[in-house]
């Protein structure tokens, strides 16, 4: 028995003589296409909408738009790749009617309209509400760190900079003592050593001077400075270090569909929970919903702001005490009294109102305790000579009632993990995207939405079927 054989090479053939054909009736690009023609470009702001009087005519973005959406959907991103899709491969051919626009054409269209394509991430939020995928009685919100262009070495702080002048200055001094024992040398020698040396010399000097002017940008509220992408941040994660952004979404949960996203260089989540959550309740368009995110995002003034906007935050406290980690006695050991306005010891003594400030944005009020001195557990509670001090915020009283939700229900908050933690598995692994290709915020939060506008496409043309979608575009 003879193995298969393929078509002689010379042989000519007779390819479907429209491009039609090449495209079965439910390919998910047709609804690729509805989608897009179903939008209102200029409205969203898209430029070249509406074509000029004059000049040559430009691409449509009706075009560019579907192009990358499709790349996008199918791990393609860079404008080189997008291109040579735009010749091969028949799917691409068929969307774009046989265009083929350039790379530099193709990376243009998406400088140009950052917003425009946030608007369409938006809009496909809006189809699936229509469509009915979008409970909104529960949203999980998490972060992850992503990759940027920027490598770390060319990331600096304050030590890292003081660390490289000094270590300059040591090569400096080294190459000035073989200077002087060059011009001791026979003078046959000297010159060629000599002239190396200031060349080297020279190179120090030039760079010790910009990391001296790199360490002069640094201030209070600017602590690292990264010179690819100003943007950039370094950040921890599990793996280590990156320098990077940092990733937020709001998932819900009846299909785990992103309801909003975010991107911000801020290095911790603290301050993350309430822009996430006002976003997906805005898109999602429900009055109350209640949403979980982990010990990363306590933060009392975010908490407050989410209640007044009717969502009920799921956040489990995050013990961040100095005495807790000596193995003093941390807060949670002291029982808040709303009745008497005092604090109540581990030793049953109260401690008392003081005064009222107003420290770094927050709003506090300090309870102070009497007779710590003679107390037999003060080696247990504080290091402080004195007496023991405690702080309430103004709005604590939110995190108190919401730990007791915590405690009431605390199934709902293991819902988190599998909610939140499951779009960001699927987009790097299944979809591959691990690393920003843009400079810049702006940048990096369009290519952030794309992502995640490729990720909701993906589950809602598993979850619905193609007549469906087609319908609900028409």
């Amino acid at each position: 028995m003879n193995h298969r054989v393929g078509l002689d090479r010379s042989q000519t053939l007779l390819f479907p003589e429209r491009l039609e054909d090449n495209i079965a009736a439910e390919n998910p690009i047709r609804f690729l296409d509805a989608f897009v023609g179903s939008l209102e470009l200029h409205a969203l702001g898209f430029a070249k909408a509406r074509c000029a009087d004059r000049g040559r005519p430009p691409y449509d973005p009706a075009v560019l738009l579907k192009l990358y959406l499709y790349g996008y959907l199918h791990r393609l991103r860079s404008s080189r790749l997008l291109e040579a899709e735009c010749h091969r491969n028949v799917e691409v051919i068929w969307l774009l009617g046989k265009l083929a626009p350039d790379f530099k054409t193709i990376a243009d269209f998406r400088k140009d309209n950052l917003k425009p394509l946030r608007a369409v991430s938006r809009q496909f939020l809006l189809l699936c509400r229509k469509l009915e995928l979008f409970g909104g009685e529960l949203l999980a919100i998490d972060g992850s760190k992503f990759k940027a262009v920027n490598a770390r070495e060319q990331n600096f702080n304050a030590s890292k900079l003081q660390e490289l002048l000094a270590h300059t200055d040591a090569r400096l001094a080294e190459y000035f003592q073989k200077l002087e024992a060059a011009d001791a040398t026979e003078p046959a020698a000297a010159p060629l050593d000599q002239a190396a040396l200031q060349q080297k010399i020279a190179a120090l000097r030039e760079k010790r001077d910009w990391h001296e002017e790199l360490l002069a940008q640094l201030d209070g509220e600017q602590k690292q400075i990264s010179v690819t992408d100003p943007d950039t941040r370094r950040m921890p994660t599990a793996q280590g270090n990156v320098v990077g952004y940092n990733a937020q979404l709001a998932v819900d949960a009846r299909h785990k569909l992103i309801a909003a996203s975010d991107v911000t260089n801020d290095v911790t989540d603290s301050n993350q929970l309430a822009n996430v959550a006002l976003e997906a309740k805005a898109n999602l368009d429900f009055k109350q919903t209640e949403v979980v995110a982990d010990a990363g995002y306590y933060n009392a003034r975010e908490v407050s702001r989410c209640v007044e906007a009717g969502i009920t935050p799921w956040i489990p406290k995050a013990d961040t005490s100095a005495n807790t980690k000596l193995g003093l006695y941390g807060k949670n050991k002291f029982q808040f009294d709303a009745s008497k306005d005092v604090y109540v010891c581990p030793a049953n003594q109260e401690l008392n109102y003081r005064f009222s400030t107003f420290e770094l944005g927050r709003e506090l009020r300090y309870y102070r305790a009497h007779g710590c001195q003679d107390c037999a557990l003060k080696k247990q509670c504080t290091r402080n000579q004195n007496n023991r001090t405690i702080t309430r915020e103004a709005n604590e009283h939110l995190m108190e009632a919401m730990a007791a939700r915590m405690q009431r229900e605390p199934e709902k908050f293991k819902l988190r993990k599998q909610l939140a933690e499951h779009p960001f598995g699927t987009i790097k692994r299944n979809l591959g995207y691990t690393h920003f290709l843009l400079k810049g915020l702006e940048k990096v939060r369009c290519e952030w939405s794309l992502i995640t506008l490729a990720y909701n496409l993906k589950r809602v043309l598993n979850l619905v079927s193609f007549a469906k979608l087609m319908s609900a575009v028409a």
